[in-house]
């Protein structure tokens, strides 16, 4: 199945399976990741909570620009799942590199380096080792 975003592809067209979306590994790829990201949730949770589909948002966007900064080169493309079932949703981002995300200090003159910061705020995550490179995942729980 192809979507209508430019460049991106759907994986597993059954809504009873996860939903995957292939993205290029550049920056306009985390816009296209949030709008999957809640249109995906809201089509699985119809009921969901606007805070809840928010904070699967910005999980998304947070691993998935720090896929594209730190886990890919020009070229590459690394792959979304999401994965919602009763008031629970896993959003994992793999790409082709091993290294894993590091936290950096916190600083107030840098305007980046504060995503895993916001990652530990929202939801539990971590990272599995891949073929091939890695899986970096987080589970966000309705509240």
């Amino acid at each position: 199945m192809v979507d209508k975003r430019q460049g991106a592809r759907l994986l597993n067209p059954n809504t009873d399976l996860p939903r995957k979306l292939v993205l290029a590994g550049e920056p306009k790829s985390a816009r296209e990741a949030r709008q999957f990201a809640r249109d995906y949730v809201m089509r699985s949770e119809p009921g969901a909570a606007e805070d809840y589909v928010d904070t699967i948002v910005l999980v998304t966007s947070e691993l998935v620009t720090n896929s594209i900064r730190y886990g890919t080169e020009p070229g590459d493309a690394l792959a979304l799942t999401l994965h919602t079932r009763r008031g629970r949703t896993r959003v994992e981002v793999r790409d082709p590199v091993r290294r894993r995300p590091q936290p950096r200090p916190e600083s107030h003159k840098r305007d980046r380096g504060r995503g895993l910061l916001i990652l530990d705020e929202l939801c539990h995550w971590g990272v599995d080792d891949a073929a091939f490179g890695k899986v970096v995942w987080a589970e966000v729980i309705a509240k």
